[in-house]
């Protein structure tokens, strides 16, 4: 196996990592939170992400080792994501609203893990009600946001963190620029994003695949 496709699935699987280091609905079992009054920044936050339509970014993916992969975020709320990672590595990962699919199109593999129940769900779904499982974490700017996500009763879940930076033309007047995310083997998987593009034409298409099971017609 060459040495990026080998990087590209163990990228690819931190992702999923990522998107899955729960397995059941935090919103549902996480503790109440203090009034999220006494936290303005967190209301801040997620308004930003509700206020997302549509966005495109391109995105850096770096492993705990530090090493990296790059590609293009596609997103349309509620619940679809599209990573297309760069040319040569012949991985995708997309959700139709429902499911976190990864395709694999070298060995022609598709698995599927539901999305309602993750972390990134909180990326995705407009009615999470994210301040009731997010909590701010300090930082040394006062323009940069960190939220991090968990389930403090079981935190063999893992961890995401979400990095946002004050800017007043984005959606709810804060840009989502990062997140890390640490599973429950302390894996940790960072994806910052640049060059968003906010409210574009994205045709639900976007989130399809093409099914490397199927037989090729000839």
């Amino acid at each position: 196996m060459n040495r990026l496709k080998s990087l590209s699935i163990t990228l690819a699987g931190a992702a999923i990592s990522a998107a899955l280091v729960v397995s059941t609905p935090l919103a549902a079992q996480a503790p109440a939170s203090a009034p999220s009054a006494a936290n303005p920044d967190l209301d801040r936050a997620v308004a930003a992400l509700r206020a997302i339509t549509t966005l495109r970014a391109d995105f850096s993916q770096t492993d705990r080792n530090g090493q990296r992969l790059n590609g293009v975020l596609t997103m349309k709320r509620p619940g679809r994501i599209r990573f297309q990672y760069q040319p040569g590595v012949p991985l995708l990962i997309v959700s139709d609203g429902k499911a976190l699919t990864l395709v694999d199109y070298e060995v022609r593999q598709v698995q599927r893990w539901p999305i309602r129940n993750s972390p990134l769900g909180a990326l995705l779904d407009p009615n999470r009600d994210v301040s009731r499982f997010g909590r701010l974490q300090p930082t040394v700017d006062p323009n940069v946001v960190s939220m991090e996500v968990r389930d403090a009763r079981h935190p063999e879940y893992g961890v995401i963190t979400m990095i946002f930076v004050r800017k007043a033309s984005a959606p709810g007047g804060m840009e989502l620029t990062a997140w890390v995310a640490l599973d429950s083997q302390n894996k940790r998987t960072t994806i910052r994003l640049s060059n968003h593009r906010y409210g574009i034409d994205v045709p639900d298409n976007a989130f399809r695949f093409n099914d490397p099971r199927l037989p090729t017609r000839r």
